[in-house]
């Protein structure tokens, strides 16, 4: 069942109100993922300064879990122009709350569109369970165990 709060924010409530209360029901993290090419990165940079403003993904518990640009290529072309972004949230509830949000869907979400500030998708996927070796291994933003590599056989040619 949804709290009422979080009722609220799937209507649109304004910036600056309560995040909902931790909810049981709230307990399954989900994987947004905008990933494309950037048309316009002036209009860009100002959609992400709306969103950084709005504290709409810290009232929601979503966080950012990667930055937008590659750090190295194995397989294939990556245009310059091209990024792929991830934003960590308790649940789909909450990332539904903020994609339907009144803060989103009519202040920051027109900086990017009309004409488009860059050809997106967004999708949203489910956190996969975590192994069971890797219990006590990993913790948010970080691993807490040291894996070794030098165990692990590199390809001829591979890079140094």
């Amino acid at each position: 069942m949804i709290s009422a709060t979080l009722a609220l924010l799937l209507q649109g409530t304004p910036a600056g109100t309560a995040p909902p209360p931790p909810s049981s029901t709230c307990d399954k993290p989900v994987y947004m993922v905008v990933e494309g090419l950037t048309l316009d990165r002036d209009r860009m940079i100002a959609y992400a300064r709306a969103i950084a403003a709005s504290e709409i993904y810290e009232k929601l518990g979503g966080y950012y879990v990667t930055m937008p640009r590659p750090v190295a290529v194995f397989e294939g072309d990556v245009p310059p122009n091209y990024v792929n972004l991830t934003v960590r949230f308790p649940c789909l509830e909450n990332a539904k709350a903020f994609w339907n949000s009144d803060v989103y869907q009519n202040e920051i979400l027109p900086l990017r569109q009309n004409p488009s500030a860059g050809d997106y998708t967004v999708t949203v996927y489910a956190e996969a369970p975590l192994r069971s070796d890797m219990v006590g291994k990993v913790g948010d933003n970080r691993f807490t165990h040291d894996f070794d590599n030098s165990g692990v056989p590199q390809a001829s040619g591979a890079d140094q």
